[in-house]
Protein backbone atom coordinates (compact mmCIF):
# COMPACT_ATOMS: atom_id res chain seq x y z
CA UNK A 1 0.00 0.00 0.00
CA UNK A 2 1.56 3.69 -0.99
CA UNK A 3 1.01 6.13 1.47
CA UNK A 4 -0.26 9.42 0.58
CA UNK A 5 2.70 11.64 0.84
CA UNK A 6 5.00 9.53 -1.07
CA UNK A 7 2.26 10.48 -4.21
CA UNK A 8 2.30 14.06 -3.20
CA UNK A 9 6.12 14.38 -3.62
CA UNK A 10 6.18 12.24 -6.80
CA UNK A 11 3.28 14.44 -8.41
CA UNK A 12 4.81 17.64 -6.81
CA UNK A 13 8.66 16.73 -8.03
CA UNK A 14 7.29 15.54 -11.72
CA UNK A 15 5.50 18.60 -12.31
CA UNK A 16 7.63 21.11 -10.72
CA UNK A 17 4.78 22.55 -9.04
CA UNK A 18 6.92 24.81 -6.62
CA UNK A 19 8.17 26.51 -9.84
CA UNK A 20 4.86 27.91 -11.00
CA UNK A 21 3.31 31.26 -9.95
CA UNK A 22 -0.22 30.17 -10.21
CA UNK A 23 -3.81 31.45 -9.09
CA UNK A 24 -4.65 28.53 -6.86
CA UNK A 25 -2.48 25.82 -4.69
CA UNK A 26 -0.81 23.26 -6.75
CA UNK A 27 -0.52 20.26 -4.47
CA UNK A 28 -2.78 18.34 -1.94
CA UNK A 29 -5.54 20.65 -1.36
CA UNK A 30 -7.34 18.62 0.79
CA UNK A 31 -5.96 15.77 3.44
CA UNK A 32 -8.13 12.59 3.34
CA UNK A 33 -6.79 8.74 4.62
CA UNK A 34 -3.27 8.29 4.60
CA UNK A 35 -3.06 4.75 2.74
CA UNK A 36 -3.74 4.62 -1.05
CA UNK A 37 -5.54 2.40 -3.71
CA UNK A 38 -7.66 3.96 -5.73
CA UNK A 39 -6.86 7.47 -7.69
CA UNK A 40 -9.74 8.64 -9.28
CA UNK A 41 -9.21 12.03 -11.98
CA UNK A 42 -11.35 14.29 -13.78
CA UNK A 43 -10.50 17.94 -15.28
CA UNK A 44 -12.62 19.99 -12.21
CA UNK A 45 -13.80 19.00 -8.48
CA UNK A 46 -17.27 19.67 -9.10
CA UNK A 47 -20.15 18.42 -7.02
CA UNK A 48 -20.15 15.30 -9.95
CA UNK A 49 -17.24 14.18 -9.84
CA UNK A 50 -17.11 14.08 -5.57
CA UNK A 51 -19.59 11.80 -5.82
CA UNK A 52 -18.24 9.33 -8.39
CA UNK A 53 -15.14 9.49 -6.50
CA UNK A 54 -17.29 8.51 -3.32
CA UNK A 55 -19.07 5.71 -5.08
CA UNK A 56 -16.10 3.96 -6.22
CA UNK A 57 -14.41 4.78 -2.91
CA UNK A 58 -11.66 6.34 -4.12
CA UNK A 59 -8.97 7.24 -1.78
CA UNK A 60 -7.28 10.54 -4.23
CA UNK A 61 -9.44 12.81 -6.28
CA UNK A 62 -6.39 14.01 -9.11
CA UNK A 63 -8.06 17.11 -11.02
CA UNK A 64 -6.77 19.84 -12.72
CA UNK A 65 -9.11 22.42 -11.39
CA UNK A 66 -8.57 22.02 -7.89
CA UNK A 67 -10.05 24.99 -5.15
CA UNK A 68 -8.81 28.13 -3.34
CA UNK A 69 -8.46 30.42 -6.30
CA UNK A 70 -7.07 34.07 -6.02
CA UNK A 71 -9.59 36.74 -5.13
CA UNK A 72 -12.66 33.92 -4.51
CA UNK A 73 -14.36 34.14 -1.38
CA UNK A 74 -12.48 33.01 1.90
CA UNK A 75 -15.52 31.72 3.72
CA UNK A 76 -16.88 28.21 3.27
CA UNK A 77 -20.41 28.51 2.31
CA UNK A 78 -22.81 26.94 0.49
CA UNK A 79 -21.34 25.14 -2.72
CA UNK A 80 -18.13 25.37 -1.11
CA UNK A 81 -18.95 24.24 1.75
CA UNK A 82 -21.11 21.19 0.37
CA UNK A 83 -17.84 20.03 -1.89
CA UNK A 84 -15.14 20.44 0.91
CA UNK A 85 -17.62 18.28 3.01
CA UNK A 86 -17.89 15.72 0.47
CA UNK A 87 -14.81 15.45 0.76
CA UNK A 88 -13.80 15.24 4.44
CA UNK A 89 -16.63 13.31 5.49
CA UNK A 90 -15.69 10.23 3.17
CA UNK A 91 -11.86 11.06 4.16
CA UNK A 92 -11.20 11.77 -0.18
CA UNK A 93 -7.75 13.72 -0.52
CA UNK A 94 -7.56 16.27 -3.07
CA UNK A 95 -5.22 16.44 -5.71
CA UNK A 96 -4.78 19.52 -7.50
CA UNK A 97 -2.45 20.57 -10.73
CA UNK A 98 -3.03 23.91 -12.92
CA UNK A 99 -0.43 25.51 -14.62
CA UNK A 100 2.07 22.84 -14.28
CA UNK A 101 0.17 20.17 -15.29
CA UNK A 102 -0.54 22.37 -18.65
CA UNK A 103 2.83 22.98 -18.83
CA UNK A 104 4.94 19.61 -18.42
CA UNK A 105 7.23 18.62 -21.66
CA UNK A 106 5.31 14.86 -21.15
CA UNK A 107 2.06 14.71 -19.75
CA UNK A 108 0.88 18.27 -19.41
CA UNK A 109 -2.12 19.01 -21.29
CA UNK A 110 -0.27 21.08 -24.33
CA UNK A 111 1.80 17.70 -24.37
CA UNK A 112 -1.22 15.60 -24.94
CA UNK A 113 -3.47 17.80 -26.76
CA UNK A 114 -0.19 17.63 -29.38
CA UNK A 115 0.01 14.01 -29.43
CA UNK A 116 -3.41 13.11 -30.11
CA UNK A 117 -3.25 15.48 -32.88
CA UNK A 118 -0.16 14.43 -34.60
CA UNK A 119 1.12 17.97 -34.11
CA UNK A 120 5.12 18.52 -34.27
CA UNK A 121 6.17 20.33 -31.04
CA UNK A 122 9.23 22.49 -31.90
CA UNK A 123 9.27 24.83 -28.88
CA UNK A 124 7.40 27.06 -26.28
CA UNK A 125 7.14 30.63 -26.83
CA UNK A 126 7.20 31.73 -23.02
CA UNK A 127 10.11 29.79 -21.87
CA UNK A 128 11.92 26.39 -22.06
CA UNK A 129 9.49 23.46 -23.04
CA UNK A 130 8.09 22.18 -19.88
CA UNK A 131 7.72 25.30 -18.36
CA UNK A 132 6.03 27.64 -20.71
CA UNK A 133 2.65 27.74 -21.41
CA UNK A 134 2.29 28.73 -25.21
CA UNK A 135 3.62 26.13 -27.52
CA UNK A 136 4.93 25.63 -31.18
CA UNK A 137 4.82 23.87 -33.84
CA UNK A 138 3.95 22.67 -37.39
CA UNK A 139 0.93 20.67 -38.89
CA UNK A 140 1.64 16.98 -39.96
CA UNK A 141 1.07 18.19 -43.49
CA UNK A 142 -0.21 21.33 -44.36
CA UNK A 143 -3.87 21.63 -44.90
CA UNK A 144 -7.18 24.51 -44.82
CA UNK A 145 -7.87 25.46 -41.18
CA UNK A 146 -11.47 23.67 -41.76
CA UNK A 147 -9.64 20.16 -42.28
CA UNK A 148 -7.42 20.75 -38.95
CA UNK A 149 -11.26 21.85 -37.18
CA UNK A 150 -12.76 18.83 -38.25
CA UNK A 151 -9.75 16.58 -37.03
CA UNK A 152 -10.07 18.47 -33.65
CA UNK A 153 -14.00 17.97 -33.59
CA UNK A 154 -13.32 13.83 -34.63
CA UNK A 155 -10.58 13.46 -31.62
CA UNK A 156 -11.74 15.97 -28.71
CA UNK A 157 -15.76 14.64 -29.90
CA UNK A 158 -16.79 18.32 -29.55
CA UNK A 159 -17.23 20.85 -32.16
CA UNK A 160 -14.69 24.06 -31.99
CA UNK A 161 -15.44 27.55 -33.09
CA UNK A 162 -13.48 28.65 -35.57
CA UNK A 163 -12.81 31.92 -36.56
CA UNK A 164 -11.01 32.49 -40.42
CA UNK A 165 -8.47 34.87 -41.05
CA UNK A 166 -9.10 36.61 -44.86
CA UNK A 167 -6.42 35.54 -47.40
CA UNK A 168 -4.44 32.49 -45.05
CA UNK A 169 -4.28 29.09 -46.71
CA UNK A 170 -2.93 25.89 -46.48
CA UNK A 171 -1.87 26.67 -42.95
CA UNK A 172 1.27 24.09 -41.28
CA UNK A 173 2.51 26.40 -38.59
CA UNK A 174 0.79 26.31 -35.21
CA UNK A 175 0.90 27.31 -32.16
CA UNK A 176 -1.75 26.30 -28.86
CA UNK A 177 -2.34 26.85 -25.24
CA UNK A 178 -4.99 24.72 -23.39
CA UNK A 179 -7.92 26.33 -21.47
CA UNK A 180 -8.57 29.81 -20.95
CA UNK A 181 -5.56 31.67 -23.15
CA UNK A 182 -7.31 32.75 -25.98
CA UNK A 183 -5.33 36.38 -25.54
CA UNK A 184 -1.96 34.80 -26.08
CA UNK A 185 -3.36 34.84 -29.97
CA UNK A 186 -1.32 37.70 -30.33
CA UNK A 187 2.15 36.18 -29.67
CA UNK A 188 0.73 33.21 -31.12
CA UNK A 189 0.76 35.84 -34.58
CA UNK A 190 3.88 37.29 -33.84
CA UNK A 191 6.19 34.49 -33.70
CA UNK A 192 4.72 33.43 -37.55
CA UNK A 193 1.60 31.03 -36.64
CA UNK A 194 -0.75 30.53 -39.05
CA UNK A 195 -3.41 29.00 -36.61
CA UNK A 196 -3.03 29.17 -33.12
CA UNK A 197 -5.75 26.87 -31.06
CA UNK A 198 -6.77 27.26 -27.30
CA UNK A 199 -10.07 26.37 -24.73
CA UNK A 200 -12.15 29.37 -24.91
CA UNK A 201 -12.67 32.37 -26.87
CA UNK A 202 -13.33 36.00 -26.06
CA UNK A 203 -15.59 39.15 -27.84
CA UNK A 204 -12.47 40.56 -28.62
CA UNK A 205 -10.97 37.41 -29.96
CA UNK A 206 -12.80 37.70 -33.12
CA UNK A 207 -11.15 40.97 -34.17
CA UNK A 208 -8.00 40.27 -33.07
CA UNK A 209 -7.86 37.14 -35.34
CA UNK A 210 -9.45 38.45 -38.38
CA UNK A 211 -7.39 42.23 -38.09
CA UNK A 212 -3.93 40.29 -36.77
CA UNK A 213 -4.20 37.45 -40.10
CA UNK A 214 -4.43 34.46 -38.31
CA UNK A 215 -7.14 32.07 -38.06
CA UNK A 216 -8.26 31.29 -34.30
CA UNK A 217 -9.92 27.75 -33.46
CA UNK A 218 -11.68 27.57 -29.80
CA UNK A 219 -11.42 23.95 -29.14
CA UNK A 220 -13.19 23.99 -25.68
CA UNK A 221 -11.49 24.56 -21.84
CA UNK A 222 -12.59 21.17 -20.53
CA UNK A 223 -12.21 19.07 -24.14
CA UNK A 224 -8.85 20.67 -24.57
CA UNK A 225 -7.77 19.81 -21.03
CA UNK A 226 -8.81 16.07 -19.81
CA UNK A 227 -5.80 14.79 -21.09
CA UNK A 228 -2.91 15.89 -18.83
CA UNK A 229 -4.79 14.73 -15.58
CA UNK A 230 -5.15 11.49 -17.88
CA UNK A 231 -1.71 10.82 -18.02
CA UNK A 232 -0.96 11.83 -14.58
CA UNK A 233 -3.51 9.42 -13.25
CA UNK A 234 -1.87 6.92 -15.53
CA UNK A 235 1.72 7.30 -14.58
CA UNK A 236 0.87 7.17 -10.79
CA UNK A 237 -0.81 3.67 -11.44
CA UNK A 238 2.24 2.49 -13.10
CA UNK A 239 4.72 3.79 -10.91
CA UNK A 240 2.91 2.76 -7.41
CA UNK A 241 0.78 -0.08 -8.55
CA UNK A 242 -2.67 1.60 -7.71
CA UNK A 243 -5.78 1.56 -9.50
CA UNK A 244 -6.78 4.21 -11.70
CA UNK A 245 -9.96 5.71 -13.28
CA UNK A 246 -10.63 8.77 -15.19
CA UNK A 247 -14.09 10.07 -15.01
CA UNK A 248 -15.68 12.91 -17.80
CA UNK A 249 -18.23 15.17 -16.27
CA UNK A 250 -19.34 16.58 -19.57
CA UNK A 251 -19.29 20.33 -20.19
CA UNK A 252 -19.31 21.98 -23.10
CA UNK A 253 -17.29 24.70 -22.22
Amino acid sequence: MTHRDQIVAACDHQLRASTFKDFTINGLQIAGRPDIKRVMSGVTACQALLDEAVAWQADILLVHHGYFWKNEPVAITGMKHQRIKTLINHDINLLAYHLPLDAHSEMGNNAELARRLGWRVEGCLDGELGEGLLWSGRLAQAQSVAALAEQIANVLQRAPLVIEAPNVENIERIAWCTGGAQDMITAAFEAGAQVFVSGEVSERTTHLARELGIHYIAAGHHATERYGVQALGEWLADEYDIEHRFVDIDNPV
